[in-house]
């Protein structure tokens, strides 16, 4: 990764909010869902930039937003030096090689009718207009870039394993050499062991290809292994943003540190010595955010900050502000300080 170079993707107070109706079918109450509701990141050459938060939180919402899959609301979304958010559908679809989505559940993302050589030529049929000959090595060369044996390609995908499924579709996103991939929750649906082959092989395509990810998931563990940094979302926001290290051994949001300290540890003397920093309720309503803080409803810190520095979070929303080195935290705690 290049710290001194031009970010690759930048979002810039980015917005996605979509319609929704009353709960009667004949109310004329339209009520906006926030998904993604004032997200800010930059992501370099080479970053892993892993983003995670509890579901519905507007990851992969954000995800899509970047690919140009759904319309902002508001803000912008720049890949090196293109405004995505200013662009036409044409013109999208002629930026798309270089950024490529690898879906959370490979067996639904791929044709269920189509072998795997033909879904891997695809990209090379419709961008290239490869054909014969050349196609055939192309797709072989895809497939042993991603551990798979190109003999593989004349089966359809039921007739493959989670894990060689989850190779196929990083093999067709990675055919018309992308600069960018999105990855949404791609180890999710599979086994720990595959999990850890999927998970190595995208570091050693980063390594050798240059790529750089925007890295979607609620599995911890899997986020430590391959982030660079980490943003954590809540309620399509962005409540802390750091260093993987720093996200992991010294997190300032009380979110973050919920989420942390729910992570089981196999050794109880460490686990009682850090203790439950729990959450209480329920995540509220994207529709109906709180007009504060967002995760004022479910914060263990808010009566200190109510008390100690008298700012009402249920009103006053914090901002994201700087706390040390690549370290940005949303919390009055550090805002009043």
């Amino acid at each position: 990764m290049n710290e001194g170079a031009a970010p690759l993707l930048e979002v810039s107070d980015l917005k996605v909010h979509f319609s929704s109706r009353g709960s009667s079918l004949w109310s004329s109450n339209n009520r906006a869902i926030r998904a993604v509701d004032g997200v800010s990141l930059t992501l370099r050459r080479g970053e892993t930039l892993g983003l995670v938060g509890e579901s519905g939180c507007g990851k992969s919402t954000l995800g899509r937003a970047v690919l140009g899959l759904v319309d902002a609301t508001a803000g912008t979304v720049r890949f090196d030096g293109h405004e995505i958010t200013a662009m036409s559908r044409r013109e999208v679809q002629r930026l798309r090689p270089r950024i490529q989505l690898v879906f959370q559940d490979a067996g639904a993302a791929l044709n269920p009718r189509w072998r795997a050589r033909d879904l891997v030529a695809e990209p090379f049929e419709i961008h290239s207009h490869l054909e014969g000959g050349e196609l055939r090595q192309r797709v072989d060369a895809m497939f042993e870039t991603v551990g798979l044996d190109p003999a593989l390609g004349g089966r359809l995908p039921r007739e493959l394993s989670g894990g060689q499924k989850q190779r196929v579709g990083i093999a067709r996103a990675l055919a018309l050499e992308p600069d960018l991939l999105v990855c949404d929750e791609p180890t999710s649906a599979l086994d720990l062991s595959i999990q850890a082959q999927i998970i190595n092989l995208l570091q050693d395509l980063q390594e050798q290809l240059g790529l750089s990810y925007l890295f979607i998931a609620h599995d911890l563990g899997v986020v430590r292994q391959i982030s660079d940094r980490v943003g954590v979302m809540y309620l399509g926001k962005i409540v802390e943003m750091a260093t993987r290290d720093r996200i992991f051994e010294e997190a300032r949001h009380p979110y973050t540190q919920a989420l942390l300290s729910a992570v089981p540890v196999a050794d109880p003397e460490h686990a009682s010595t850090h203790g439950w920093k729990g959450m209480s309720g329920e995540v509220p309503s994207p529709s109906s955010p709180p007009l504060g803080c967002n995760f004022c409803t479910r914060c263990g810190s808010k009566g200190e900050v109510e008390n100690r520095l008298n700012i009402d979070c249920d009103m006053t929303e914090p901002e994201l502000i700087s706390v040390g080195d690549l370290h940005e935290v949303s919390c009055h705690l550090f805002s009043a300080n």
